[in-house]
């Protein structure tokens, strides 16, 4: 696999950081920590823009769609990496950044203006999503750029270190984003927060725009690209250099498939999912949720910086792929202590009374209505969309053909009931006593509307939570770099951004959405786990054996 020459041109390592060079860092970095702010607000605030958004369906269906349109800003950054990749190989890395972050800031501060679905009916959700694949394309462009521009300013010998900065500026923009809506949400209290002040923190991104802007034209463009530019030697055809040779098209692939997908979906497990899980599964008060969370960021953040320094002496390659390993092996035990100390009543009544669907498996449908027309009548259909919509864990067992579903809930079993063909007072009554009688049912077997945050051990849910942020920075401390050094100077923002865009915009982007789906279809609160498990070890085997350790090759080449 190896495709880079690794000859050295003789820059010798040095000791401390310059001036010049603590300013590549934090004007990069910062710059950067904005744009992830205003990228993942969204993600933050998905359940309170489901219902100002994509009313009119189910609540499990709203959920889904809103995590869709999160999930379509992700969809859309390999076309980014393409597009800005291009630029930046091309005319620079310094100008092309400049043009993402415009792009991003302008496109975030929209949404806080955006009417609802209320007020402008489906053209709120178009707007939105467009809105969406703005920020994906730019954002696309900027991590490249900047990871980039920081390793080409980097000493030899200190290239993961200094990456390293600019990988935690995606975790620092999500702290931010959290911390930015728990201050608005405290101060305007929760009900006006999820009314109007939910636009707040993306109104905001107005004022970094213009500080991210004035501190980025204080740079001077990477003295790589540069001195290629001085000898005639930058690419005039980055993508076909990048994507239609063998040579290069093989490291690629390989950096996605071994590097960047088993990387995002440890990231967006240890981060967004696990913040999912703590409010749509667990019940946890959403501002609870998001203390606990942006705690975790603030202990396990500085993990970068360790395990990117720590990647410059032993290695990229082996830190990163038993991140994956190790996350694989320890997802399943850490999301079931989760449950265990975050909603103990859910815990303790899943394994005292546990919930069984008994139903003919081909009346029941998969719980996902993406136009919101669809009736759900069938008895198993009817038990299934109300167990999804309180969150509760259920099993399912097969019943006689053409049987009326039943839930039992431990020892006691409650009828469900066929509506298909009822008129439709008929249905609402029938289904009034149904939700009515299943929920005394569950309330009596133990099963909570909410967490009680009185027993609710939050020492261990943070534990646990900063623990998965530690899986997260030992697959993301060192990739940067490790991206950098695979791929010649003259395509390296072309051919990095791909396959790290492909990886955390499709791979990643879709793991939240992806796994509450699975959990929807299945009722097993952990079936979404399956997701990043398998991918996580699939780069392990494939990083392994096919991706080189690059940590002591030469990246001025071109």
């Amino acid at each position: 696999m190896a495709a880079i020459d690794n000859a050295s041109t003789g820059s010798a390592p040095h000791h401390g950081i310059t001036k010049e060079e603590r300013k590549v860092i934090f004007a990069s970095s910062l710059g950067t920590v904005f744009e992830w702010y205003d990228f993942y607000l969204y993600g933050s605030l998905a359940a309170i823009i489901a219902k100002h958004f994509f009313a009119g369906v189910n609540e499990t269906t709203s959920f889904i769609f809103a995590l869709l349109a999160f999930a379509a800003g992700f969809a859309v950054r390999p076309f980014g990496a393409i597009v800005f990749g291009r630029l930046g190989d091309m005319i620079g890395r310094k100008h092309t950044f400049l043009i993402t972050i415009v792009i991003m800031g302008i496109s975030t501060a929209i949404v806080g203006f955006l009417p609802g679905y209320a007020t402008i009916g489906v053209a709120a959700p178009i707007i939105l999503i467009t809105l969406r694949l703005l920020q994906g394309l730019a954002l696309g462009g900027e991590y490249g750029g900047a990871a980039t521009y920081v390793a080409e300013h980097a000493p030899k010998g200190k290239r993961g270190y200094f990456t390293s900065w600019i990988q935690t500026t995606a975790t620092l923009g999500l702290f931010l984003s959290l911390l930015v809506i728990l201050a608005c949400r405290t101060f305007l209290g929760n009900e006006a927060f999820e009314a109007w002040g939910w636009r707040i923190p993306f109104l905001l991104s107005i004022l970094l725009l213009i500080v991210s802007v004035y501190i980025r034209l204080q740079l001077s463009e990477s003295p790589v690209f540069l001195k290629m530019k001085e000898e005639g030697k930058s690419s005039k055809a980055p993508l076909t250099e990048s994507f239609a040779r063998w040579d290069n098209l093989k490291i690629v692939i390989m950096a996605l498939l071994g590097g960047t997908a088993g990387q995002a979906v440890v990231w967006y497990t240890g981060q967004f999912y696990a913040l999912f899980f703590l409010l749509q599964t667990l019940k946890i008060d959403p501002q609870t949720a998001n203390y606990l969370i942006a705690g975790s960021l603030l202990i396990g953040t500085p993990f970068f910086i360790v395990f990117g320094s720590l990647s410059d002496r032993i290695g990229r390659k082996g830190i990163i792929m038993a991140g994956c390993i190790i996350a694989a092996l320890t997802y399943f035990p850490i999301f079931h202590a989760l449950t265990q100390y975050g909603n103990p009543d859910v815990f303790a009544a899943q394994e005292k009374n546990p919930v069984t669907v008994i139903a003919d498996q081909s009346k029941c449908s998969f719980q996902f209505d993406p136009v919101g027309k669809a009736k759900f009548t069938s008895s198993c259909d009817l038990a299934k969309t109300l167990l999804a919509k309180k969150a509760i864990p259920y099993k399912n067992e097969k019943a006689e053909p053409g049987a009326v579903a039943q839930v039992r809930i431990g020892d006691k079993v409650i009828q469900s009931f066929e509506g298909t063909g009822m008129a439709a007072a008929d249905f609402k009554a029938r289904n009034d006593a149904f939700v009515a009688t299943l929920g005394t049912g569950l309330k009596d077997a133990g099963y909570p509307e909410k967490a009680d945050p009185a027993k609710t051990n939050y020492p261990m849910v943070l534990l646990l939570l900063t623990i998965l942020v530690i899986y997260v920075t030992m697959v993301y401390g060192p990739i940067a770099a490790w991206l950098v050094e695979l791929f010649p100077a003259r395509i390296r923002y072309t051919s990095m951004s791909l396959p790290y865009h492909i990886g955390n915009g499709w791979f990643g982007g879709f793991l939240p959405t992806v796994a509450f789906a699975m959990v929807a279809a299945t009722g097993d609160i952990y079936y979404g786990l399956w997701y990043p498990i398998v991918i996580a070890v699939m780069t392990a085997i494939l990083g392994t054996f096919f991706l080189p350790e690059t940590k002591d090759r030469e990246i001025h080449h071109t």
